[in-house]
């Protein structure tokens, strides 16, 4: 059993800044990759920004420069700084973590935080 759990999002103006948290729990012995997605009214979720095996990381092209992943192994916890928000921006964030097991792996996520940004 794993879970995430998402928090932080909300409505600000652009320009503005907003940090999200998400919290993983459960029978986690290793992780593949870990980070955020979206999805927007009428698109297809994406990736956001994520940490990926080794520590590398991935960044979408259209938040890059001001989007920040961070990361807390104490805590479990992986965070996303989001600076100069734009309206584009609006969308409902998602946790997610990829696991790895002897077959294969498995994705798992969170339920999502909304992040709405006004003009």
């Amino acid at each position: 059993q794993v879970q995430l759990v998402e928090s932080g999002g909300g409505l600000v103006q652009a320009g503005g800044s907003l940090r999200l948290s998400c919290a993983a729990s459960g029978s986690i012995f290793r992780v593949n990759a870990m980070g955020w997605y979206r999805q927007a009214p009428g698109k297809q979720r994406e990736l956001v920004a994520t940490f990926s095996t080794g520590g590398s990381t991935n960044y979408a092209d259209s938040v890059k420069g001001r989007f920040t992943i961070l990361r807390d192994n104490a805590k479990n916890t992986v965070y996303l700084q989001m600076n100069g928000l734009k309206p584009e921006d609006t969308a409902v964030y998602y946790c997610n973590v990829n696991v790895p097991h002897s077959t294969g792996s498995d994705n798992y996520w969170g339920r999502g935080t909304q992040v709405t940004v006004s003009s």
